[in-house]
């Protein structure tokens, strides 16, 4: 049983596409994409729900391991695309964040339900 498996392993390892896609080098940033995804899912939600300091310890996350990525050898370019598309959606998401909390967007918000709320009473 051993004898096949090391042969397997040995076969796997020859072809260097199917190397690649049985490292870890492939699996991790796969599974990592999770993040990414649901940042930008994210967006199309109300902005009163996002968390200020985990969209910014997410920020530093992703702006630490684009680094890492790319220090490692060898380079890990789909673990750095990974972490730029994260990067890139949590920038979009404190953006967001600091808009509706700090520069006015709750108001404007809340300014608008109130006349679409006067206009339909007004309509009634």
């Amino acid at each position: 049983m051993a004898a096949a498996i090391k042969a397997i392993n040995a076969k796997i390892r020859s072809n260097s596409v199917l190397d690649y896609v049985c490292s870890t080098h492939f699996w991790g940033p796969v599974s990592n994409f999770g993040i990414p995804i649901a940042a930008v899912m994210d967006t199309q939600k109300d902005a009163e729900i996002i968390s200020g300091p985990m969209t910014g310890a997410l920020v530093i996350y992703a702006a630490t391991f684009m680094r890492y990525s790319l220090a490692v050898t060898p380079k890990n370019y789909l673990l750095f695309a990974c972490h730029l598309t994260n990067f890139g959606a949590q920038t979009t998401q404190a953006y967001r964040y600091l808009n509706y909390w700090n520069w006015g967007g709750r108001e404007k918000q809340l300014a608008e339900k109130a006349a679409q709320g006067g206009a339909k009473a007004a309509s009634a």
